[in-house]
């Protein structure tokens, strides 16, 4: 009998152990493609200013089309496609949830990068090199890896969710997201919440974004002089005059960047002044352009981030959840597509799961690494369940009927 009992107890030890290693075969195979699909969404060239769309329309409908999303393809401005996906909640008067992203990218000078910048090469270290792997493809790809995982296993949504990608980002979103948000296809979506692109952080805390610096104002500076071959010494030169006023500008940034040494001032809190190009022998036209940042009452345009607010509270909980740490919620240091939203009253966050991690973004050389983009597709898996799951105050029976 001891003996029968000892054999007993070693099939059950080695079935177990049998079932932990064709799960362990799972995971690993199942990471495998989440990678390999972000590596073809990172090898599509859509850097401006020709950005090429259309084949990452078809990746990302090909996409939704695995994972079971309804798909609407909107085009405001010709060849600029919007790509909305919608996985509908069981009750849909309650307001939405949309996760936003973009699908173009800045240039990249390849001579100056290790890899190719659109081979989205993988080092031995998983370092996956490519433009648009922190900015923000990683983003997008994470938004639909997380809706396959809930579709696997079997979570049924709330409320309604909607994926958005968007052109133009880089170029201040005027054909894209501004476009799309003030559409009647943005009013017929109710949306309740929005959760846009964050940045990378070097430590091991996310960070989260409730609001954003005043909008860029992009200035061109024209300086003229008396025209001449390139050996003669003449006063007045364009290039004199311009550098009298660089100066100047470059003696205020200098100042403000101080602040920001010396710890009297985060960065976000200062003016920052970036000279960023240089052009000479061709006219050019002087323009000054502002975007209002603020709403009629003068007020910033920020989304609350503490626990008066319940998708703050839903959103910090879902993070720590899954083992995430949270720096204190920060503005964000330039423009995204959030302010088309927040300038509508509603709640956005802007948020890229990446700890451990330079910031790279439109710099040379970015890079995402492999665990800390699937490490990201389980806290946007957590934090959408969560948004989707979230149930406030109904009293009205249509909503009540729907559940």
């Amino acid at each position: 009998m001891a003996d029968k009992n000892n054999f007993k107890t070693l099939i059950s030890t080695l079935t177990i152990v049998l079932l932990a290693f064709s799960y362990a075969a799972k995971s690993e195979s199942q990471h495998s493609q989440l990678i390999h699909r972000f590596q073809q969404y990172l090898q599509i060239n859509t850097a401006q200013p020709t950005p090429n769309y259309m084949p990452a329309v078809d990746f990302i409908l090909l996409q939704a089309k695995s994972i079971g999303l309804d798909v609407q393809v909107l085009e405001y401005v010709k060849s600029k496609p919007v790509i909305l996906l919608t996985w509908q909640g069981k009750a849909k008067s309650l307001p939405s949830i949309l996760l936003n992203s973009h699908t173009d990218v800045v240039p990249a000078e390849k001579e100056k990068w290790v890899h190719e910048p659109f081979s989205a090469h993988k080092d031995s270290n998983g370092d996956i090199y490519a433009r648009g792997s922190q900015d923000m493809k990683c983003v997008g790809l994470q938004y639909l890896e997380a809706l396959r995982n809930l579709k696997d296993k079997g979570f049924v949504p709330l409320r309604t969710i909607h994926v958005s990608f968007v052109p133009d980002e880089e170029i201040l979103g005027r054909d894209g997201a501004q476009m799309f948000v003030g559409s009647k296809d943005f009013d017929s979506l109710n949306v309740g919440v929005v959760l846009d692109e964050g940045l990378a952080s070097p430590d091991e805390n996310y960070r989260v974004f409730y609001g954003e610096r005043s909008a860029p104002w992009w200035l061109v500076v024209k300086a003229v002089g008396a025209p001449g071959h390139g050996s003669k010494l003449y006063d007045n030169s364009a290039m004199e005059n311009l550098l009298k006023s660089v100066e100047i500008i470059m003696r205020f940034r200098a100042a403000q960047f101080d602040l920001v040494k010396a710890g009297l001032a985060c960065e976000e809190e200062v003016i920052s002044v970036n000279p960023v190009f240089l052009k000479a022998g061709t006219p050019t036209p002087t323009f000054k352009e502002k975007e209002p940042i603020k709403n009629k009452l003068g007020v910033p345009l920020v989304t609350v981030a503490n626990h008066s607010n319940p998708w703050w509270t839903l959103l910090e909980a879902a993070i720590l959840k899954v083992g995430g740490k949270l720096h204190k919620p920060e503005i964000f240091p330039a423009a995204t597509d959030a302010r088309f939203v927040r300038r509508r009253g509603i709640a956005a966050f802007g948020f890229s799961p990446m700890a451990n991690t330079p910031i790279l973004l439109h710099d040379h050389n970015e890079f995402l690494n492999e665990a800390e983009y699937l490490k990201g597709v389980g806290v946007y898996e957590a934090i959408i369940e969560s948004y989707a799951s979230y149930m406030e105050a109904v009293e009205d029976r249509d909503t009540l009927s729907e559940l």
